[in-house]
């Protein structure tokens, strides 16, 4: 296959993470106790004040390839609410955005007090994102093309995420709408006629988990199913996450934890090798996890690997992430649920 055509698919299997991708892509750092990264309703929903760092590179042997890097905190403010606020920068070849994010979350316990875990939680974010499209350097003298000058395009934009979860016992659930606002960039217009090119103005991501927590035999040993599913409104593109946790306690201050994700697109993409017979693919993401709490610090490592037999790199995703817990309640939920205890 021509290396023009592996491009194409290239570009058409990836398109969830990359179209309609306003904001921070969503990948399995999540599973590194970040769900406040992915959900705003999170924000605070712990008993421990959290700081969460990640960074993440793709395809060490392709030039500018994807890498994202993340800060967040979040935090309970008295009873009932919750604080959060992320920085980010996502970058892809010539494309870029950087952002921030602000969070309000309310928590209602249903619980007559804090030994058993029954919590409803709402969260709303706001977020300031700026894009910049470097044009440097492609501008042929010989040929004008006028979509092509040398400049840096930027485009500032607002939007609003939304988000709701449940906490009960081991149980866990969460459904987050992303940028539910409107929004019109105008990122790739052309200086000579700027309203020609645009984005759509639907930029919404619907975001679903669910899972639950068990302790195996009454030992010290915790399984945790888990998924999550996610689906972009203005191209219908849709994946599903499906991941097993374990978590194994070594003493009072450290607990080991690891696991597996396997994401599958529920769409895919049409191509042909001989010019005759089309083939259809699916993208596939195998993600192994591993990483351990000591005292008040966390540490996590991902490694995602694209199981296609069309790909643009045979190198994988690497992610790092590091935390601090702080401000820790002394009092405990009565049950296996490690995201909020």
């Amino acid at each position: 296959m021509k290396l023009k055509n592996y491009y194409l698919l290239f570009s058409v299997l990836v398109s969830q993470f990359v179209f309609s991708q306003e904001g921070i892509p969503v990948y399995a750092d999540y599973l590194s106790d970040n769900l406040y990264l992915v959900h705003p309703s999170m924000a605070g929903a712990a008993n421990a004040n959290k700081i969460r760092l990640t960074a993440r590179k793709q395809w060490f042997d392709i030039d500018n390839a994807p890498n994202t890097q993340s800060a967040n905190l979040n935090f309970r403010v008295g009873d009932k609410v919750g604080l959060g606020a992320i920085a980010f920068k996502d970058e892809n070849g010539r494309f870029e955005q950087t952002g921030a994010y602000l969070t309000f979350a309310y928590h209602l316990l249903f619980s007559r007090d804090r030994t058993d875990l029954n919590m409803l939680s709402f969260g709303i974010s706001t977020a300031l994102i700026q894009s910049n499209l470097d044009l440097n350097g492609l501008e042929d003298p010989a040929d004008f093309d006028p979509l092509i000058s040398n400049r840096i395009q930027k485009d500032s934009f607002f939007n609003v995420d939304l988000g709701v979860s449940y906490n009960f016992m081991n149980w866990f659930a969460h459904f987050t709408v992303k940028n539910v606002l409107p929004a019109q960039r105008d990122t790739f217009s052309t200086l000579t006629r700027p309203t020609d090119i645009r984005d759509s103005n639907n930029q919404r991501r619907y975001i679903f988990s669910l899972g639950k927590t068990f302790r195996i035999a009454k030992g010290a040993l915790l399984i945790e199913p888990s998924m999550l599913y996610q689906a972009t409104d203005q191209t219908k593109e849709s994946s599903v996450d499906a991941n097993l946790k374990l978590y194994k306690p070594i003493s009072e201050a450290l607990m080991l934890w690891g696991g597996f994700s396997y994401r599958r697109s529920l769409d895919g993409a049409e191509f042909s090798q001989t010019g005759i017979e089309v083939e259809s693919q699916k993208l596939q993401y195998l993600t192994p996890f591993f990483g351990f709490n000591y005292g008040k610090w966390m540490v996590g490592y991902t490694y995602s690997y694209q199981s296609n037999s069309v790909v643009l790199s045979d190198g994988g995703f690497h992610q790092l992430t590091l935390g601090y817990d702080f401000g820790k309640r002394k009092e405990r939920w009565h049950c296996d649920c490690p995201a909020v205890n």
